[in-house]
This record gives structure tokens, sequence and C-alpha cells, in this order.
């Protein structure tokens, strides 16, 4: 049940609007006080229509073509999704499909597009100190986003979480010379491995002992999720920016 429920996890953590309209006016023919049709302009030449075409909005706004999924904030032109994060690389039996997931050190915030240059940089420079670390996950937790638009099944960081909060004060820094949303107060730290559209905190949470026993019954022993903190990475549009720490 559950496995028809949740949909493979993307680390695409922008989220999609429910849907675009289109309106269509009928339009008469002007005429004057006497009844007669006013003369209008001839129409343009197809080929000089072509010319200049109208410039299509590269964020799809079909909650179709996204899974389902709803913006946490209305896309405008200039306005980039923003998030830091560590990229997680993960190759066992446990997770038998392919997916992309990370670790978030960040809320996701809105980017002007003139900032991206500053921000990226003024974050090379307060990460040239730090030096990378391991951390450890192995027990699931259900978490859930802000808007109650989707449930997550994720991975709790157990070991590390030092490190993760000194990481998360240096970016909250550069967040706050943006005038950003700095990161939540007492994070829970985790890796999202699936989700499903919808609150389903209370569903999720029935199961939740049942999957932790798929987990721990498998055939090399408890499953246990190492994660190599040695390149932060900001995404911001579909820009990825890389800062390798120090070994």
């Amino acid at each position: 049940f559950v496995s028809k429920m949740l949909v493979g996890y993307s680390s695409s953590s922008e989220e999609e609007n429910d849907a675009v309209t289109e309106a269509t006016d009928n339009v008469k023919s002007p005429t004057d006080d006497c009844g007669r049709t006013v003369s209008c302009r001839l129409p343009l030449p197809g080929c000089l229509l072509t010319m200049f075409p109208e410039e299509q909005d590269p964020q799809t706004e079909d909650r179709s073509l996204h899974d389902g999924r709803v913006r946490s904030f209305k896309h405008e032109r200039g306005n980039w999704a923003t998030y830091v994060y560590f990229a997680v690389h993960i190759l066992h039996n446990f997770l038998f499909v392919k997916i992309t997931i990370h670790l978030s050190v960040s809320q996701t915030v809105v980017l002007r597009h003139h900032w991206i240059q500053p921000f990226t940089q003024s974050l090379r420079t307060s990460l040239a100190h730090c030096k990378s670390f391991s951390c450890s996950a192995e027990r699931l937790k259900v978490y859930c986003n802000a808007e109650r638009t989707r449930t997550f099944l994720g991975m709790e960081v157990r070991s590390g979480q030092a490190q993760l909060l000194d990481l998360v004060k240096i970016v909250d820094k550069r967040m706050t010379e943006f005038l950003l949303e700095t990161f939540y107060k007492d994070p829970s730290f985790h890796v999202s491995l699936a989700w499903c559209v919808g609150d389903m905190t209370t569903l999720m949470n029935k199961c939740i002992n049942d999957l932790q026993r798929v987990v721990d019954d498998g055939e090399e022993g408890p499953f246990l999720l190492r994660l190599d903190c040695s390149e932060v990475r900001c995404k911001t549009g579909n820009k990825i920016f890389r800062f390798p720490l120090k070994p």
C-alpha cells in the first residue's frame, strides 16, 4: 500500500503551482453610433509575425507535469528558487531504484537573479576554511512541508549533527546578508527517500514501525546510511554551484 502511495524522491526542492489558465475574449467588430462598421487595420503578413514570437515562460505551471507538486511561492521572472545542501550518493540494495537525494542545510528561498553571483561568492569565501566530515542516518521519520502539500519519508541524521549545526550558522549569516530566511531553529537533519502529495503524516506514522523493520531486517543487517559531507552545493534555479570543503 505504501509503495503505491509514495513517489520516487527527486532532489529538486522547487515546488510547482496548481494550474495555468488561458483566457480567450470574443472580439466583435467595433461600430460607430450609426451602426456602420469601423474599418480595421489590415493584418500583418505571417512572415512578420513569426519574426518576433512571444517569449515562452520556461517555468511550466501544469501540475500534471510535476507529479502533483505545488509551488511554495509563485514563480516570477527574475526570482530563483535557491537552497544549500550536501549531495548524497548511495549504492545499496535497500534503495533498489535510482534516485537523487540530498541533505539540506538551508531552507528554499527566493534569490533575485542579480544576487546570484555575490551570494555564491560570499558563500564560497565563508566555507573556504570548513573541514569535511561524515555523518550517518538509520532511523526513519515522517516529515511534512510547511504548506502541508507534500509528505516525506526521511531518514534522520544521528551522528555529525554538531558539524552540521556549525555549517548552518555559516549559511544563515549569508542568508541574513541578503535578507533571506534562515534555517529552522531546531532542525531535524535528514535525507528524504520518498514523498507523496498531501498531508499523509498520520497515515505514514501508523506504518513507520513496519517500514523501520524492513530497514533493520536486511540480509546484511540493519541499514546504516553513511554520508560523506565533503562538498557543499548551492542550487539556484537550474544552476548548481559547488564548494569543496578542506580534507
